[in-house]
């Protein structure tokens, strides 16, 4: 019984063999070499000029090109807010953005809000309510929530505003909401609100 099933384990291979044998021969398959260009930009205060494949995203521009780890590669889909940066003093998902996309802009990320020495406020008031564990999303939970500011200050309703023309408030309703593109995995999300909260309260 083992030789016969042997047997025809063999045959079915060499059937295989010979069926392949006859397929139609076809060339090899020529890549044509990345298309390069030229873009600039300032980052974090410094003009730079780069020559690049036109499909490289913006995160692995700054991570890849220009030794900026602080901006995290987290889900590479836009769905976890790991790789936020500042555009313009807008936030975006920068492994949604492609890097051509921003001749002229300027770009802020975690390395230039501020410095160990000199700590911007949102950074200090992460450190002061605990709010990273890992601290992995960190720093685009920090450019994400100076942004918030801005966006609350500018009078930019979220879904959740019940009156878009009166003043917009810092509310925990608020925060939370416009926060909610940044996942923290290790669950501080309250101590993350306590941090926006206190550097709102520093700024009226």
């Amino acid at each position: 019984m083992i030789v016969s099933t042997a047997a025809a384990i063999t045959s079915i291979a060499i059937a295989k063999v010979t069926s392949l044998e006859a397929l139609p021969y076809s060339a090899p398959i020529e890549y044509s070499p990345p298309v390069l260009k030229g873009v600039s930009f300032t980052i974090n205060g410094k003009a730079h000029t780069l020559e690049m494949d036109t499909r490289t995203t913006l995160l692995d521009t700054l991570r890849e090109h220009l030794n900026m780890t602080g901006t995290k590669k987290g889900c590479d889909h836009g769905q976890c807010g790991a790789c936020t940066v500042l555009v313009n003093g807008r936030r975006i998902n920068s492994c949604l953005s492609l890097a051509l996309q921003h001749e002229g802009d300027t770009i802020t990320t975690i390395e230039g809000l501020g410095t160990p020495e000199k700590l911007h406020p949102m950074q200090a008031a992460f450190i002061e309510h605990d709010g990273y564990q890992c601290g992995y999303c960190t720093p685009g939970q920090i450019c994400s929530a100076v942004a918030v500011l801005e966006e609350i200050k500018a009078g930019i309703p979220s879904h959740v505003t019940t009156n878009i023309t009166g003043q917009m408030q810092v509310t925990n309703m608020e925060l939370r909401e416009r926060m909610s593109g940044n996942i923290c995995r290790c669950g501080a999300y309250s101590n993350i609100a306590e941090a926006i909260a206190e550097v709102a309260g520093q700024s009226t």
